[in-house]
């Protein structure tokens, strides 16, 4: 793994973690999350020590991924799409605006080389450089992938709704999938719900396995990775995400 910390830049093989935005959660760690018993919080704590705070502030890191194609041919699917600018759906609570452009210029991806955007879910701090207030998809030729699963279960009263759905539907960027769903040789989308009805993870393969983190971790942090599968972005990160194992 090469990593450009100063630049929001991390790589580990075909993946590029670009880091859109820092902050603190408007609620505690233990708030968030109060079915999590001192096990559990210990676990997180050897995992991510950074995300923990003074005060129990919870301290995130919102990070998009890209994957580079395979054959240094210059394309790339682009998964999550951070917290956004200013004026997007995640204002409220979210630390906007956002870094996304300038972190995808400096780690040389350009926007139209992005031809597919993968939504993992359809919450604001993942989506929220999916648009631009005019209601034009940041990502000129790319095609927007989410669960057919997630767009039903989204309130129509959802920021999200004018700002992503809309806007990518009409555009006729929009692509709405099923289940398990192939992008392209080494790159899958699997259906995992829980954070959300319809969320999903991507799975990326190499030709010696799929990708998976090369760090160690203790072994009750590492039951949740086996759960939902090894290899699968988000959990495969460098440096800490939006949410706790």
């Amino acid at each position: 793994m090469s990593d450009n910390n100063g630049g929001g830049i991390s790589r580990m093989g075909p993946v590029t973690a670009l880091l859109d935005a820092t902050g603190v959660f408007f609620k505690s760690a233990r708030d968030a999350f109060p079915g999590a018993g001192a096990a559990d919080w210990a676990a997180a704590a050897a995992l991510d020590p950074d995300a923990f705070g003074p005060d129990d502030a919870w301290r995130l890191d919102f990070r998009c991924f890209a994957v580079a194609d395979p054959g240094g041919t210059g394309g790339w699917t682009l998964i999550d799409a951070g917290v956004g600018p200013a004026e997007g759906p995640g204002a409220p609570w979210c630390p906007v605006p956002g870094r996304l452009p300038e972190v995808l210029s400096a780690a040389a991806i350009d926007r139209s080389d992005v031809h597919t955007v993968v939504l993992t879910h359809l919450h604001e701090d993942h989506t929220g450089w999916a648009a631009d207030a005019a209601g034009r998809p940041f990502f000129p030729d790319a095609r927007y992938v989410v669960q057919r699963a997630e767009t039903a279960a989204l309130d129509r009263r959802d920021p999200v709704w004018d700002w992503v759905v809309e806007p990518l539907r009409t555009a006729g960027q929009l692509h709405e999938v099923d289940g398990r769903h192939r992008l392209r040789p080494g790159l899958t989308l699997l259906p995992t719900p829980g954070h959300t009805a319809g969320h999903q993870s991507v799975l990326v393969e190499r030709p010696d396995g799929p990708g998976r983190p090369r760090h160690r971790r203790p072994p009750r942090a590492r039951r949740p990775a086996r759960r939902s599968g090894r290899g699968l972005l988000p959990r495969t990160r460098p440096g800490r995400g939006p949410h706790l194992p």
